[in-house]
């Protein structure tokens, strides 16, 4: 329903996804948002059923060929209506309690944004450590004082313009299902991580190949506690600190065609 704007005026809120090839969750993601005034769909061209599920949903799913991930929220952005934001991604569900939080967080106003804690199910198991939990997200803000910065290329965080605070009922994040997703994954990640680095001047020296992935799996497993979700919490830490090893091995194939180019 769309409130009306007046001298009383109640703050609307549009839910907006971003997808590719989600027929498994786009659905119970978007009846998961039913509490929102408006949905906004944003479809990179799938090449499944995502679009005419999410159009049985809601009437304002649209289609854009994929470039960057800020770009693609930027674009979702501008095809919203209400006054707030609330971006909510495929595999995740928003329920009624943290509806209704968001419903007094805009009501009051306070902030500009909102940053939102995530539970995380990987491989099965709800993650409460190795940086899952509280896994916070800048999920919610007022349209006209928040946008993506489109020099990023992944890990997009919304810039805004003003105070952010944070809500307390969760978003719920089914994570990866399997170690094949898992892998297939951070290698499409590593791509944009590594051509952010590129793009920042960052060189990939030899000793980044052991300290880098050293340090990431140290953070996660010792300082975020990994080792308190057991096999897990061991594994995801290796996994990350793979992921930071591929990431590098990127960034100096990278440097390397620079090189060949400029020769």
């Amino acid at each position: 329903m769309k409130h009306e704007w007046g001298s009383n005026r109640v703050a609307t809120i549009s839910a907006i996804v971003i997808t590719r090839n989600e027929e498994e969750h786009i659905r119970a993601c978007l009846e998961s948002l039913s509490w929102a005034d408006e949905l906004v769909v944003l479809d990179s061209l799938s090449t499944d059923r995502t679009a005419e599920i999410a159009m049985s949903v809601t009437p304002n799913v649209h289609q854009r060929p994929f470039d960057t991930f800020p770009c693609q929220r930027n674009a979702a952005l501008d095809l919203a209506s209400s006054q707030w934001a609330f971006f909510l991604d495929a595999d995740e569900r928003a329920g009624p309690e943290l509806g209704r939080e968001v419903r007094r967080a805009v009501e009051t106003g306070s902030h500009s944004g909102y940053w939102v804690p995530r539970r995380n199910r990987i491989l099965g198991n709800w993650m409460r450590h190795t940086g899952w939990w509280p896994d916070y997200q800048l999920k919610l803000f007022r349209r006209d004082r928040g946008r993506f910065d489109e020099k990023g290329l992944i890990h997009e965080v919304p810039v805004v313009s003003g105070t952010c605070g944070y809500l307390q009922s969760p978003i719920t994040h089914y994570n990866y299902q399997s170690l094949r997703e898992i892998f297939s994954r951070q290698d499409f990640y590593s791509t944009f991580e590594a051509e952010a680095l590129f793009r920042r001047g960052v060189l990939a020296r030899p000793r980044n190949f052991v300290l880098q992935p050293y340090r990431e799996f140290v953070r996660r497993y010792i300082t975020w506690e990994g080792y308190k979700d057991g096999f897990h919490g061991f594994l995801l830490s290796a996994v990350m600190a793979w992921y930071t090893l591929v990431t590098y091995a990127k960034l100096a194939r990278l440097a390397g065609d620079r090189r060949a180019g400029a020769g």
